[in-house]
């Protein structure tokens, strides 16, 4: 591309008790693989290609990931849900090799992170909670700045499952006030922390105008992959879960050493990067 473009707080020790795995469901890590056949990476000026996107990728160990397609013109169909409530995903619907990157939380606010996202120019979707952000909302509008969705994960991180209706109602609604706040927009999607909800959670996301529960099939450790299906490989249009984590919490890995290999898995699986506003 051309360059345009620790503590935990005492409130989460449900997060802190889950450092490595964090929000993320149980699942198994991937075995190697071998490498299959992949499209190559578009190198058009109008894909984001040539040598210097080439060149932004070798600076950051990694093959070229091949270019997404185009938006659809029709989103795909959601899965349906009560009067009401709101649905939950965990995949969207393509026969496309594409997937779709979220980080959640915004705990980790590494510098270096927003120059490789400025240099790779890989769309993803940010889950945020106040809790995590406050001290710094200013990092992240860089990367809004770059496309990437603001959407909502509460204001505090709890468990919604041990909480009433009305306390759900608050770390949504109030996350959304926050964010539109400090972001512009109010979000149309949630992330429930641990991946914890239930039919209330569905009902307060909806009367706090979310528009759909993002949940995961993959979720990105330090080195490796854990997958939610037995066969611990991508599958076109699923939804990977990272997270704004730094050396504290990944053993002394750095938060774009994880994210570079992040984007290994998925190049040497023969998928792409898509928005996943583009489709939901």
């Amino acid at each position: 591309m051309d360059g345009r473009i620790g503590r935990a707080l005492l409130a989460w020790g449900l997060l802190a008790a889950v450092a490595v795995t964090g929000c993320t469901a149980q699942s198994s890590a991937a075995p190697e693989r071998t490498k299959p056949n992949r499209p190559a990476a578009d190198p058009s000026p109008a894909a984001g290609g040539g040598p210097d996107r080439a060149a932004a990728y070798r600076k950051w160990g990694i093959e070229p990931l091949a270019a997404p397609p185009g938006p659809p013109a029709t989103k795909p169909a959601l899965p349906g849900a009560g009067a009401g409530q709101v649905p939950v995903i965990r995949e969207i619907p393509t026969k496309e090799k594409i997937v779709f990157l979220t980080f959640d939380d915004g705990t980790e606010k590494d510098p270096r992170f927003l120059t490789m996202m400025r240099e790779l120019d890989v769309p993803f979707t940010m889950f945020l909670t106040d809790a995590a952000i406050r001290s710094d909302y200013g990092y992240f509008k860089p990367l809004q700045a770059l496309g990437n969705g603001v959407q909502n994960h509460t204001l505090t991180h709890p468990n919604l499952r041990t909480l009433g209706d009305a306390a759900q109602t608050r770390e949504i609604c109030g996350q959304q006030s926050r964010l539109k706040d400090h972001y512009g927009t109010a979000p149309r999607l949630f992330r429930p922390p641990y991946g914890n909800w239930n039919e209330a959670t569905r009902t307060a996301a909806a009367s706090c105008g979310i528009e759909a529960i993002v949940l995961w099939r993959e979720s990105m450790q330090i080195k490796n992959m854990q997958y939610q299906l037995p066969d611990k490989k991508l599958r076109p249009g699923d939804i990977i879960l990272a997270h704004f984590r730094g050396p504290s919490e990944l053993k002394g890995t750095t938060m774009t050493e994880m994210t570079a290999n992040l984007l290994r898995h998925i190049e040497e699986q023969g998928f792409t990067v898509a928005r996943l506003e583009d489709y939901l």
